[in-house]
């Protein structure tokens, strides 16, 4: 008896020398729940209980060299890139390179502003269109600052050059605008530039949408790229929104009534009053509809009854 009962404690996790000391205090003819609650009284806990109270042994990292790699700002909490998300963007770069250069200066420094503003973002897909003319030496009629900052902007496959020859001594230039245009279009992205583009308007009517929906103004101040926060006007959505395939929506703001408690239009009233949480907002007729359909049911009801 002794043996089995020992066995059978061993097989739920207690120590041998806490079942012994049970058995020794309450006999060998004790009953197992007897046992049982004495163990417990006791304090004695079974093993595999005991390894799964115990929390797992800490790891001690170095700092920076963790196992884990440190999540980008832009990923979300589920991993998906919210790049996916955002709109591709084709830059204008003689566009933003002259506004940058006071109309004066073809200041490619201006550019790396831009590409800059967007990376911040997270923005992965930036052209930037430059016509290929701008490879050559300045001269005095077109100057030009920091032309290294095309050479690099080329090497990270950012900045793509536009065709132009030289045909008898005349440069024969394409027209860049509308490779701007072409791609934005087929990449369903947005144009950053303050041309208007009308001339492509007037070729094609579903250019002529896509530019008015999805140009990108902006201005310079003091070295800092500046898009507006509403680019299709103070009505229209704001930038995040512009630059996203999928907008947030706002939710309503219920704007409170100027009167307050002294409001006499009752149920009439537009505006949101916090001291009336409960209340239905619905008019006095429709109120009195809904008063009339409950009195008839009830009637209904009253006529079925015994």
């Amino acid at each position: 008896v002794h043996q089995s009962k020992l066995d059978f404690f061993c097989k739920l996790g207690y120590s041998k020398q806490d079942i012994c000391k049970v058995l020794e205090s309450l006999g060998q003819e004790a009953l197992e729940d007897d046992v049982l609650k004495e163990l417990i009284r006791m304090g004695s806990k079974p093993q595999a209980l005991e390894s799964q109270v115990q929390p797992a042994p800490l790891k001690l990292v170095a700092r920076g060299s963790g196992s884990i790699p440190d999540m980008p700002p832009w990923l979300g909490e589920d991993g998906s890139d919210s790049s996916s998300h955002l709109r591709p963007i084709v830059i204008d770069g003689s566009n933003v390179a002259m506004s940058h250069g006071n109309k004066e200066v073809f200041s490619c420094w201006g550019i790396r502003l831009a590409v800059d503003w967007f990376r911040q973002r997270g923005h992965t897909y930036i052209k930037v269109f430059v016509p290929s003319w701008r490879k050559e030496p300045p001269r005095q009629d077109s100057p030009i600052a920091d032309q290294h900052i095309l050479e690099e902007l080329e090497k990270q496959s950012i900045l793509v050059y536009t065709p132009s020859r030289k045909v008898k001594g005349k440069r024969v230039v394409c027209y860049d605008d509308r490779y701007i245009v072409k791609v934005a279009y087929e990449k369903d992205g947005v144009i950053v530039s303050n041309d208007h583009y009308r001339d492509l308007q007037n070729e094609n009517p579903e250019w002529k949408w896509f530019i008015e929906q999805r140009l990108l103004m902006y201005s310079f101040v003091s070295n800092r790229f500046m898009p507006p926060d509403d680019p299709l006007g103070r009505h229209g959505p704001t930038l995040n929104n512009f630059l996203s395939k999928k907008p947030v929506l706002p939710e309503p703001k219920w704007q409170p009534c100027p009167y307050g408690k002294k409001c006499t239009y009752g149920n009439k009233c537009k505006f949101y009053h916090p001291e009336r949480p409960h209340q239905a907002q619905l008019s006095v007729a429709d109120e009195l509809r809904a008063k009339i359909k409950v009195s008839l049911s009830l009637g209904t009801e009253e006529e079925k009854s015994p």
